[in-house]
């Protein structure tokens, strides 16, 4: 029986949480502080925590604006420069055979952001140029996931996430700063994000110890983290109930 329930429990943790070697370590050897393979478990279980997270991340704020049949207070620019860092992330982490718990998150989050993109132009009754956008978007995406793109375009595109994230970013706050309110920003997807980015820097060095990738989340969890503090500053201020042209 006991025999029964360690096989069960090896086929659950390798490889999905640990290497064959690290169970050995940690769960026949009893080393239960064996650093370098708990290093690897809590990374996995956040890598896999994050992806799962992901899932619904942003469906608050897809809520938020259908409520509210509204995109006021969001950044259409800042939306399409966060739509080309998660884009970036996924075809560098798929090309470069990335583990999924590593870069996973950034698939559901883009499905999320091209739905809140759509949302933003069909609120501003641009429903025709959104349907557009889906499809130019669905195609661009199949070709850069093609044998046709370079390996040496796809590295470019993930090294233009960087000033691609701070863009996107400063365009959020501009346009919170000078509404003087989030307007439709939802703050559980804000908060969900810069907690995300914040672990993905940890997880980036261990699983793939790419220094790209976790620049790239070093910088998205300082330009998260502004966003988060306009949210707190801006807490209790209101749209005014006049129509104000969107940003």
């Amino acid at each position: 029986m006991a025999a029964e329930a360690d096989g069960l429990l090896k086929r659950v943790l390798v490889p999905i949480l640990l290497p064959e070697k690290c169970y050995d370590q940690i769960f026949v050897q009893w080393d239960l502080l064996h650093v370098p393979c708990l290093k690897i478990l809590l990374s996995k279980g956040l890598g896999l925590g994050i992806v799962a997270g992901s899932l619904l991340v942003k469906l608050p704020q897809v809520f938020k604006l259908l409520r509210a049949k509204s995109s006021e207070g969001l950044s259409y620019q800042s939306i399409m420069l966060e739509l080309v860092a998660l884009t970036g992330t996924m075809v560098y982490s798929i090309t470069r055979n990335f583990p999924f718990s590593s870069w996973g998150e950034a698939l559901f989050l883009m499905l999320q952001t091209i739905t809140i993109a759509f949302l933003v132009l069909h609120y501003r009754g641009q429903t025709v140029k959104g349907v557009a956008f889906l499809v130019c978007y669905a195609l661009s995406l199949l070709v850069l996931l093609s044998p046709l793109t370079p390996v040496a375009v796809v590295t470019l595109l993930q090294a233009f996430n960087m000033p691609a994230v701070v863009v996107g970013r400063l365009l959020q706050a501009a346009t919170n700063y000078r509404n003087g309110h989030t307007g439709q920003l939802s703050a559980i997807t804000v908060f969900l994000l810069f907690g995300g980015s914040l672990a993905r820097i940890f997880t980036s060095i261990q699983e793939t110890g790419d220094l790209l990738m976790a620049g790239t989340f070093i910088v998205s969890s300082l330009c998260n983290g502004l966003i988060a503090a306009q949210l707190l500053y801006y807490w209790n201020a209101k749209a005014p109930h006049r129509k104000k042209k969107e940003q």
